[in-house]
C-alpha cells in the first residue's frame, strides 16, 4: 500500500498540467493548420471535467473551484448549469470541422481525448447514455470521480468509493491516474417499459429514462393510444426492482427536502441503514406498505432462452430483484459472489465479465440476506445469467406503485390497478458497449486470461420495435 500511495504521489510530483489542456486555437476557432512537425505542443491526455455540483454535499462546488485553478476553466463544465451533450456536441463538431481543414493536431485532441465525470452513479450513467446517442465512432473514454453515497460505478473501474480529496494535491494525483489509465470496455444495457395511463413519471425519472414518442409499435399496438406511454433508458451498472429500491427511493427524496443534511458520507449510509429499518427492509413483519410485497406478489420474470421466453422461477421470500453488470452493489459488495465449479457446472454459469453480454439476475429476501455480503463466499440467491429479461406486472396487483432503481437513480412506478387494463413490461436487452477508465487491478476486469465471447443478442423473440432500441435517449438533443 504504501509503494503504492508512494507512486501516486511521484507521478502527480511529475504531472505537467499542460499535457491535460485543450489548446487555445481549439476554443478560439483559430483557422490556421497546426502540426506536430512545426513543434506545436500536442497535449497527451486532453480532458473534459463535468461536475455535479449538487453531489457529495459541498464536495463538487469546492472541487469544481480547486480545479480552476489547474485546468483551463473552458474545459470544466457544472452539470448544474449546462447540459452535458449540448457540450460534447459543440467541442466535438469544432474538433471535427479543424480536423477536415487540415489540422493535424486538433485531430490528435480528438483522438486522446478523456473525460472525467464526477458526480454519484447516477451522474455518470448521465453520461454514459450521451456517449451512447452520440454513435462516435471511436468513444470517448469516461474515469468516474465518486461524489455519490454508493459510488459503484467508481468502485468497479479502480476509482475507489469513498468521496475523495478536493485539495489541489488529490485532484493533481487523480488527473495523474486518468492519464496512467486503460480503456475498458463495459456492457450497456436498453431498457424498454410500455404502460398504460395517464400518470406521467415526470421529473422523478432518472436521467437515463426518458417519454420515448416517435414509435412504430405505438402504431400498430392494441392497447389505447391515448394511453399508451413508452420509456426508454440504459443502464451500465444495475436495475432492481422491490424493497431495496424503496429505501433507496426514500433516501433520495429526503435528500432532495434537506440537501444541507447529506453533506457527509459516513453520516448519509447511516441515514440509509436506518430508513432500511424503518421501512421494513430488515423486518418484513414491520413492514408497512403493501408496495414492499414479494417480487412474485408484483410481477412475472421471463429471461429469453434460445429464442423462447421461459420463466424465471423465484422464491416468494425474495422481495427485491437485482440485474447486475458490475461486480459492485450497494457500496462495493458483490451480490453474485463466486459459485464453485460444481455448481457452475450444474447450472451452466459461466465466470461473470462486465463485456460477456450477460446481466447476474440476483435476490433478496431482506437486508440480512444483504449482509451475507459482508462475509467470504457470501452472495445473494443467484436466480440466472441472461443476455435479455422481460418483467411483466399484471393488471389488478394489490399494489398501486412498486420502486425501480437504475444505476443508483430511484422512482415511483405506478402499477396497473383494473383488472380489465394491460400489464406493464419492462424488456431489458443487450446494446452494444461504452468504454470506461480502468486503474490496473481493479474489480472490473476479468479474474481469468480466456477472452469469452459476447454473447450474441438474441433478437428471434420478435422484438416490440428495432426504434425503441436505437439510443438511449439520455441527450435531449438526441431524442427521437
Amino acid at each position: 500500500m504504501k509503494k503504492h500511495l508512494d507512486k501516486r504521489r511521484q507521478n502527480s510530483e511529475s504531472l505537467d498540467l499542460e499535457d491535460l489542456k485543450i489548446p487555445e486555437f481549439v476554443w478560439t476557432g483559430d483557422g490556421r493548420g497546426h502540426s506536430a512537425s512545426d513543434g506545436f505542443h500536442i497535449p497527451k491526455c486532453p480532458v473534459l471535467v463535468f461536475i455535479n455540483t449538487k453531489s457529495g454535499g459541498q464536495l463538487g462546488k469546492v472541487l469544481l473551484q480547486t480545479c480552476k485553478t489547474l485546468l483551463d476553466s473552458r474545459q470544466l463544465f457544472d452539470l448544474s448549469e449546462e447540459a452535458p451533450d449540448k457540450v460534447l456536441d459543440r467541442i466535438l463538431k469544432r474538433l471535427k470541422d479543424l480536423t477536415e481543414a487540415g489540422d493535424e493536431v486538433a485531430g490528435e485532441i480528438r483522438e486522446r481525448l478523456r473525460l472525467v465525470v464526477a458526480g454519484g452513479d447516477g451522474t455518470a450513467g448521465w453520461l454514459l447514455g450521451i456517449m451512447g446517442d452520440l454513435r462516435l465512432e471511436k468513444p470517448i473514454p469516461i474515469a468516474t470521480i465518486p461524489l455519490g453515497t454508493g459510488n459503484n460505478l467508481p468502485f468497479s473501474f479502480g476509482w475507489g468509493k469513498k468521496n475523495p480529496g478536493t485539495d489541489a494535491e488529490s485532484v493533481k494525483r487523480f488527473l495523474a491516474d486518468v492519464m496512467d489509465a486503460h480503456p475498458l470496455q463495459v456492457d450497456s444495457w436498453h431498457l424498454a417499459m410500455k404502460m398504460e395511463g395517464t400518470t406521467d413519471l415526470g421529473l422523478e425519472a432518472p436521467h437515463s429514462l426518458h417519454v420515448f414518442k416517435k414509435s412504430t409499435y405505438e402504431l400498430s399496438c392494441a392497447w389505447s393510444q391515448e394511453k399508451l406511454q413508452i420509456y426508454r433508458g440504459g443502464f451500465w451498472n444495475y436495475f432492481s426492482i422491490g424493497m431495496d429500491a424503496q429505501v433507496s427511493y426514500e433516501f433520495h427524496e429526503q435528500r432532495q427536502k434537506h440537501p444541507e443534511k447529506f453533506s457527509n458520507q459516513m453520516r448519509n449510509q447511516c441515514t440509509y441503514a436506518k430508513l432500511g429499518c424503518t421501512q421494513g427492509w430488515f423486518c418484513p413483519s414491520c413492514r408497512r406498505r403493501a408496495s414492499s410485497k414479494n417480487i412474485n406478489d408484483l410481477a412475472t420474470v421471463y429471461v429469453l432462452d434460445k429464442g423462447k421466453w421461459t420463466e424465471l422461477k423465484i422464491s416468494s421470500s425474495i422481495r427485491a430483484l437485482v440485474l447486475l453488470n458490475l461486480p459492485s452493489f450497494s457500496g462495493g459488495l458483490d451480490p453474485w459472489g463466486n459459485p464453485d465449479d460444481k455448481l457452475s457446472h450444474e447450472r451452466g454459469l459461466t465466470v461473470p465479465r462486465v463485456d460477456d453480454g450477460l446481466l447476474e439476475i440476483v435476490g433478496f429476501r431482506d437486508a440480512w440476506h444483504g449482509l451475507f455480503l459482508l462475509f467470504p463466499h457470501g452472495h445473494g440467491t443467484r436466480l440466472a445469467q441472461a443476455n435479455r429479461v422481460k418483467i411483466v406486472f399484471q393488471a389488478g396487483s394489490t399494489s398501486s406503485h412498486t420502486y425501480m432503481r437504475m444505476d443508483g437513480e430511484p422512482w415511483k412506478q405506478p402499477l396497473p390497478e383494473s383488472h380489465h387494463g394491460n400489464p406493464t413490461e419492462i424488456e431489458i436487452s443487450h446494446h452494444g458497449q461504452a468504454v470506461m477508465l480502468a486503474k490496473e487491478g481493479c474489480i472490473a476486469e476479468a479474474k481469468d486470461e480466456y477472452q469469452h465471447p459476447v454473447a450474441p443478442q438474441d433478437d428471434s423473440s420478435g422484438s416490440d420495435d428495432d426504434e425503441t432500441k436505437r439510443k438511449f435517449g439520455a441527450a435531449s438533443t438526441f431524442r427521437a
